[in-house]
């Protein structure tokens, strides 16, 4: 398929409401699905394509590839104590099921119900140390609501957490719903814990790079300090400046010790472990 056929059609569902984006989903992953119910039957239950509303690629592959992200930068124990924000329909909860021990801690919250509800029915009645919540608060690419992610106060105990992770959340939040994660992010970790998160970011070197029209994956309107993929759903995709994020997390109480560039905007592999965002591997001081 083309950019330009790309684009019209993240375009085009964008224009759809919350609900109506999963509707869409569940319609055109139908067939794959139906004929998945006919085949073999796996061990683990995964979530059906259709329903699964955190973005592409395979849902088993993609989370061990995010287990390998926790164990290489932030430090991961098996007895750890871990809050997994936006924790989705499970996708990193399920590479972690058979990594964390009975011992270990792991709490999970999400915005969109449908997603904790899975992850209660499949993972926590298996694993009863997984504990997901549902927090419902205003996001216009899943859930509209008048709760605000702004004034949001995660639902647990100060300097409590070895590690907290964030795969594609801040890449759909604005300024200040990220500025008060980050805040929440440091009041519940231990001192010395450490947080792996993902972001778009970008600097005056590739502005023009990451914003031009004929490119596929990109931010054409210009902020304040960020950068949006999609001008009438402010939650689609965001980038931000590097020198604001930096400003946001030193705000917050937190130490930025390593940065990985993404696929997203040209990074090359090498020898280091990436992923298609950019990886932000912050320290409580």
């Amino acid at each position: 398929m083309s950019t330009k056929s790309n684009l019209f059609f993240r375009n085009l569902y964008y224009s759809m409401s919350p609900n109506n984006r999963l509707l869409v989903r569940k319609l055109v992953y139908f067939p794959i699905d139906f004929l998945n119910l006919l085949g073999p039957k796996s061990k683990d239950v995964i979530p059906k394509k259709g329903d699964i509303f955190i973005g592409s690629g395979d849902f088993v592959k993609q989370g061990k590839h995010q287990l390998d992200l926790l164990n290489q930068y932030a430090e991961l124990k098996p007895n750890g104590k871990i809050l997994d924000v936006g924790s989705g329909i499970g996708r990193t909860a399920f590479a972690l099921k058979s990594y964390l021990s009975e011992t270990a801690v792991y709490d999970g919250f999400d915005v969109v119900e449908k997603g904790v509800v899975w992850c209660q029915k499949n993972i926590s009645n298996q694993y009863p140390n997984f504990i997901f919540k549902c927090t419902p608060l205003n996001n216009d690419l899943y859930h509209i609501t008048d709760d605000k992610a702004e004034k949001f106060v995660f639902p647990y105990q100060s300097d409590f957490y070895d590690t907290v992770f964030l795969f594609s959340v801040f890449t759909h939040m604005q300024p200040l719903e990220v500025q008060n994660y980050l805040n929440e992010i440091c009041r519940v970790l231990k001192p010395g814990g450490k947080c792996l998160t993902t972001f778009f970011y970008y600097t005056s070197a590739n502005e023009d790079f990451i914003s031009a029209q004929n490119g596929e994956f990109i931010f054409p309107y210009q902020k304040e300090n960020y950068r949006l993929m999609n001008e009438k759903v402010t939650s689609a995709n965001i980038a931000f400046e590097e020198n604001k994020l930096k400003e946001m997390i030193a705000a917050a109480g937190l130490h930025l010790s390593e940065t990985i560039d993404g696929y997203w905007k040209g990074a090359q592999s090498g020898n280091q472990l990436r992923d298609f965002q950019d990886v932000f591997i912050l320290t409580k001081k």
